[in-house]
């Protein structure tokens, strides 16, 4: 909830109710508005001592946002921007499939049992089968993300048309981020769901396990009881 509020809903909040000339202004009411995101970024790298990818990227997306206000450059890279950070991840989730980990497959390994299911693989001898399937979704976890870029694109083109540096321009770029859950977020998560549901079903498949086996996690072997003592 807090960061929808911080990313989300205070900065909607300002760009489109609180940036013309009798309130903060155009250029603070656009400053103000993405400092709640950047600072809440931040806060979270102080937090964890860490940035990650995701992270990093949405930081970065911020800053080219506020350099395109504040430079005032041509609205068309307000789209460019948009689609830049999803197609970015797009291309390393299929960059990641000639490493050793995969994302899919590391994303597999924090969710799955991955001891049982590797036992039934090995059992059924379907390892390999496994592993072509880590491939499919590997590319269907990617489409996701490229179906967010060109949503991300479309959006962006049809909304942000003002200059920036005007209170029209911060409304516009409020609209498009109170729009980008609907539009955007929705289809995403069907793609996603979709494709967790494939690996799940594949998964079940190839090891005969069921749902509840796949993903429960390793419980701790109960401790030995001592034997009890023999009656006098």
């Amino acid at each position: 909830m807090l960061n929808i509020l911080l990313n989300v809903v205070i900065p909607v909040v300002i760009l489109t109710r609180f940036s013309d000339e009798d309130q903060l202004g155009p250029v603070r009411g656009f400053i103000l508005a993405l400092a709640f995101p950047l600072l809440f970024g931040l806060y979270e790298f102080v937090r964890v001592r860490r940035v990650s990818f995701t992270a990093g990227l949405g930081i970065a997306g911020v800053l080219l946002t506020g350099g395109i206000g504040l430079f005032e450059l041509d609205p068309k890279w307000v789209a460019v921007k948009e689609a830049a950070v999803p197609l970015i991840l797009a291309l390393a989730i299929i960059a990641s499939q000639w490493t050793r980990k995969p994302l899919a497959r590391l994303f597999l390994e924090k969710a799955i049992d991955t001891p049982r299911v590797g036992a039934a693989l090995e059992r059924n001898g379907t390892t390999a089968r496994y592993n072509r399937l880590t491939v499919y979704a590997t590319y269907l976890l990617a489409s996701a993300f490229f179906l967010s870029a060109v949503l991300n694109y479309t959006l962006a083109k049809v909304i942000v048309t003002s200059e920036p540096g005007t209170s029209a321009f911060n409304r516009e770029l409020g609209r498009m981020t109170a729009l980008s859950f609907p539009v955007i977020t929705i289809p995403v998560m069907i793609v996603l769901i979709g494709t967790i549901l494939f690996i799940v079903r594949g998964t079940q498949k190839l090891t005969g396990l069921g749902f509840e086996e796949i993903f429960q996690s390793k419980q701790a072997a109960p401790a030995k009881q001592s034997p009890a003592a023999s009656p006098d």
